[in-house]
């Protein structure tokens, strides 16, 4: 992690136009994700006309491509400065965008212009996971790291609002000027980027010993799992919500998803200092508990009106997880280790959405669709008893990360 510039008195409105002024890079980068995210897999199936396997397969490409250099964008992080690691992430944005141009230049040799699809999305993957790990730390090294829990909850907020904006405007984008219009919109978006983050001053990269990503993974893979369990959540409602609904012969899933949303967001907007007060586990199990009831009355719904309460505190209970242990496991490594160690706890979300819905679609053919609201409950509370484990015991040699804990 870089070495924190001397932390003066920052609170409110301040603090938080520093930190967007940092994270609006990972806005940027996670745009070039949401601008093509709706338009490819129609492109490759109707358009190209191959299988819809090959179309899921543009789009997963990407999302393979981030989990893989995840840990290696926190370790050149820790290395070089976080402020090189969001310049080069985004140098990767603009890539994939001039990918998705030569595709559509060929559109005339579908196997060339498929793999130069397959090559963007690889590129793009790799670029977020350096532009969105590089900008936390940036953000982390400008306000200080007593300021680390709302700098991670800022760069939650500006994903979900990159995303949601993203995908409307691609779609709109692509039917009035295709694909080469698409591609350059999204090469324009990061280039801009690029030019806004040159002049920025960079902070300095941490000094010490780089630890190994085994003895990095050693320190933080118990709040990673805990992150895991509390993503199950997550990923069922945001799959599923939509079947959820057409089996129970209801209208009005996307409103339950906007309702999640809402909740997601309002909730670390409103509550932006309780991390810092109440400490990392203490905000953690707090949120396991509301996220658990949510689930629970999405599982046993009767009413839509059950359901979409449940779905909204879903969101809010899982909201803060991710910033509120994020907090606790980077403090259990040494401050020039800390990039890494962030970016090895996102891993596990990555890993937990990418399993998710396989494993829940094999238990909904099984036991139901409800089944796997209940069992996404189950799974949270395991989470909340290991956050209980490790607020009692903290592992061994993380005095920082227990300091957190209280």
């Amino acid at each position: 992690m870089p070495e924190a510039a001397a932390e003066p008195a920052l609170n409110g409105l301040r603090l938080n136009l520093r930190i967007v002024s940092v994270v609006i890079f990972n806005f940027a980068s996670y745009m070039t994700i949401g601008l093509p995210l709706a338009v490819l897999p129609g492109y490759v199936h109707d358009v190209m006309g191959f299988s819809a396997f090959w179309a899921g397969l543009v789009i997963s490409l990407q999302y393979f491509a981030t989990l893989l250099s995840r840990p290696h964008a926190g370790r050149y992080a820790d290395l070089l400065g976080p402020k090189k690691i969001v310049v080069f992430g985004l140098c990767g944005c603009f890539l994939s965008g001039l990918c998705y141009l030569l595709a559509a230049f060929s559109d005339g040799w579908p196997i060339v212009s498929l793999s130069l699809l397959c090559l963007g999305r690889i590129i793009l993957g790799i670029g977020q996971s350096f532009a969105g790990t590089g900008s936390t730390l940036w953000g982390v090294g400008v306000v200080g790291s007593l300021h680390i829990g709302r700098v991670i909850s800022w760069n939650g907020i500006v994903t979900y609002g990159a995303m949601a904006m993203g995908a409307p405007l691609g779609v709109l984008c692509y039917s009035i000027i295709g694909l080469h219009g698409l591609a350059f919109t999204i090469m324009a978006v990061a280039l801009v980027a690029v030019l806004c983050a040159l002049p920025r001053a960079a902070v300095k990269a941490g000094k010490g010993k780089a630890m190994s990503f085994r003895a990095v993974l050693g320190r933080v893979w118990l709040y990673g799992m805990a992150l895991a369990l509390a993503s199950a959540g997550f990923g069922v409602i945001a799959t599923f919500i939509t079947l959820f609904y057409d089996a129970k012969g209801w209208d009005g899933a996307a409103f339950a998803l906007t309702l999640f949303s809402c909740a997601f967001v309002g909730t670390r907007l409103l509550f932006p200092n309780g991390i810092n007060r109440l400490g990392g586990l203490n905000v953690a199990m707090i949120c396991f508990v509301v996220e658990i009831i949510g689930l629970l009355l999405v599982g046993l719904a009767e009413t839509t009106l059950m359901a979409k309460i449940g779905t909204f505190l879903a969101g809010a209970g899982f909201s803060l997880v991710f910033p509120a242990l994020g907090v606790v496991a980077v403090k259990a490594v040494p401050q020039q280790n800390q990039g890494s160690a962030l970016a090895t706890y996102t891993v596990f979300m990555d890993l937990s959405l990418g399993i998710t819905g396989p494993l829940a679609g094999l238990l909904m053919a099984w036991a139901g669709i409800s089944s796997i609201y209940l069992a996404a409950a189950g799974l949270v509370a395991v989470a909340l008893l290991l956050g209980w484990r490790l607020k009692k015991r903290p592992p061994v040699g993380e005095p920082e990360a227990a300091a957190s804990g209280q």
